[in-house]
């Protein structure tokens, strides 16, 4: 049986201050990727976060999409 399709969006860029999660600037979001399941999307968000450890105001976020789009949908 095939695993049911996810969506999931990761998303990063710098935020204002550590407290928050208000991007500095809106227009430099950097859209890593979409992903069919959380799994492949945990994947992409640590690599990135990792390379960005130096900077303590960049952050990347998994947005599980798929609630977004039917939130009344069971899903993992």
């Amino acid at each position: 049986m095939a695993t049911k399709q996810l969506l999931h969006l990761v998303i990063g860029g710098e935020l204002t201050d550590l407290t928050g999660t208000t991007f500095k600037d809106l227009t430099r979001i950097e859209f890593v990727g979409a992903y069919a399941s959380n799994a492949e999307a945990v994947k992409a968000w640590r690599t990135k976060a990792q390379a960005t450890v130096d900077n303590a105001l960049m952050r990347y976020f998994v947005i599980h999409a798929h609630k977004l789009i039917d939130p009344d949908a069971k899903s993992e």
